[in-house]
């Protein structure tokens, strides 16, 4: 695992969104999870057909509106949407138009209703920026394409020879692209026309009325004026937005309170899958995923490394923190650990009881399986007999029990035991603390409760009453767990 950076003391003091604490985020790929049917004269996969690099499935956002009900349903209190701008591919990174929503998406008047529904359910709206690079279709670089050294835009992006081949791979590109990709130019982020260009973009749309951004890729942005510029833009117009970062690895340098308030919490993923997937973990599949390979862990390993991403950065870093188990870039969780659908469960079981805002990827609360991409990003099944009436259960109940719970959302992480297959940890607060165990191993097991506030305590995954005491030994079912709430 990659060492954390050792200092906990940054400055200046963060100060991050406070809404994104009490957050349960919904990760949705937009052709993938819903067709209203609104937008027709299309050549599309039938819905739920095997994924394709190429081919589009019509989801669309009134699609996504017509489900706000079933998010809602979920205890989901804010979305993050991968790229809805107008674009020549499914996933929609290759950005054409930054101002215009995909027309296959419902375009500008689509996304103004759907904004407008989710606030009205309490349901918070972040977009995916894709600020790094472009895409061939983008205005300006076609213009490069045609005039040569005579474009108007030549400073927008890296030439390095002339003619540009953006299409004869067996020719040399002669500009920078993403990895090397050609259908993604990077933007020369050195060019004033550029910085104004993209932050006026992401001004746009905080006007429109998003509630923050998601970064791909802004590492590859290698200027910290960039985003410090970027960050005082968009925290002008709307205080509260929360802008989460794509950084995989260490993130100290962005989170230092002027430039973003969190990122996609990997460290928090690669450590669910050791753990709670030691058993089954597909090997292969993780090689060939965003997470890369993943060995198991004990619990003992597990407690330390949870405990250290706790401490990684400044404690209103970590509350806001996008924890996520995977997404649009990994293979889904449950087909990472080999179907295991125990495992999932007590993943998503820490997942919703541990510090910061857990990120749901839109199907794996109906058990949606999928290996790496394109297999991730399959059809959401709307025919509720294809659904795991458990998980989803289990979802509705540990989001409930999070918003209903201070001490789940706000409290301080404190593991009591760790052992073998066994974890016990504290979730502290003013207002009441909160206690779990869970139990990795394939039989029943006491775990010891310690440390706890004597009282009446309630068991989110049954109901049932529980007195504790200061010391009390537990049962924990195999491959379960107890939570624990003041009743």
């Amino acid at each position: 695992m990659e060492a954390l950076h050792p200092d906990q003391h940054l400055a200046p003091h963060p100060i991050t969104p406070e809404w994104v604490t009490d957050a349960v985020f919904y990760q949705i790929f937009p052709d993938r999870f819903a067709r209203s049917g609104r937008v027709g004269g299309l050549n599309l996969q039938p819905w739920g057909a095997p994924p394709h690099f190429q081919k589009y499935m019509g989801g669309d956002l009134w699609g996504v509106a017509e489900k706000l009900d079933h998010i809602a349903s979920l205890g989901v209190n804010a979305i993050y949407f991968c790229p809805v701008f107008q674009s020549a591919a499914n996933h929609r990174y290759h950005t054409h138009d930054y101002y215009q929503v995909d027309p296959m998406l419902g375009g500008n008047a689509a996304l103004r209703f759907l904004i407008d529904e989710a606030h009205a359910r309490g349901i918070r709206v972040v977009l995916d920026g894709v600020f790094n690079h472009a895409s061939r279709g983008f205005f300006q670089f076609s213009d490069l394409l045609e005039q040569g050294e005579g474009s108007a835009y030549r400073d927008w992006f890296h030439p390095s020879g002339w003619p540009l081949n953006a299409y004869d791979e067996s020719k040399p590109a002669h500009y920078a692209a993403w990895w090397g990709n050609r259908a993604l130019p990077k933007f020369n982020t050195d060019t004033p026309a550029v910085r104004e260009f993209l932050w006026d973009v992401a001004e746009h749309w905080i006007r429109f009325g998003i509630d923050g951004w998601r970064l791909d890729v802004p590492n590859e942005i290698d200027d910290d004026a960039f985003w410090q510029e970027f960050r005082r833009r968009v925290k002008a117009i709307n205080p509260e937005a929360y802008i989460v970062g794509e950084i995989w690895g260490d993130a100290h340098r962005w989170l230092a309170g002027d430039q973003f308030d969190a990122v996609m919490n990997y460290h928090f993923t690669r450590p669910c899958l050791a753990f709670f997937g030691a058993r089954t973990l597909d090997h292969p599949m993780n090689e060939r995923s965003g997470t890369g390979r993943v060995d198991p862990m004990d619990a003992a390993t597990f407690g330390a490394r949870m405990t250290e991403v706790t401490q990684m950065y400044h404690p209103d870093v970590v509350r806001v923190q996008l924890n996520l188990l995977d997404s649009h870039d990994t293979a889904r969780f449950l087909t990472a650990v080999g179907g295991d659908a125990s495992a999932y469960h007590l993943a998503t079981i820490f997942q919703m009881t541990y510090v910061g805002a857990p990120c749901i990827y839109y199907g794996d609360e109906i058990g949606l399986p999928g290996g790496p991409d394109p297999d991730c990003r399959r059809a959401f099944p709307w025919d509720e007999r294809e659904w795991n009436m458990d998980t989803l259960a289990l979802t509705r109940r540990l989001t409930a029990a999070r918003h209903a719970t201070p001490a789940l959302g706000r409290g301080t992480f404190e593991v009591t035991h760790a052992q073998g297959e066994g974890l016990v940890y504290a979730r502290r607060h003013e207002r009441g603390d909160a206690y779990v165990g869970l139990n990795t191993g394939l039989r029943a097991a006491h775990l010891p409760f310690t440390g706890v506030q004597p009282g009446a305590y309630r068991d989110v995954l049954t109901g049932r009453a529980v007195h504790l005491t200061g010391d009390t030994p537990l049962g924990v079912p195999a491959r379960g767990g107890l939570v624990l709430v003041p009743a």
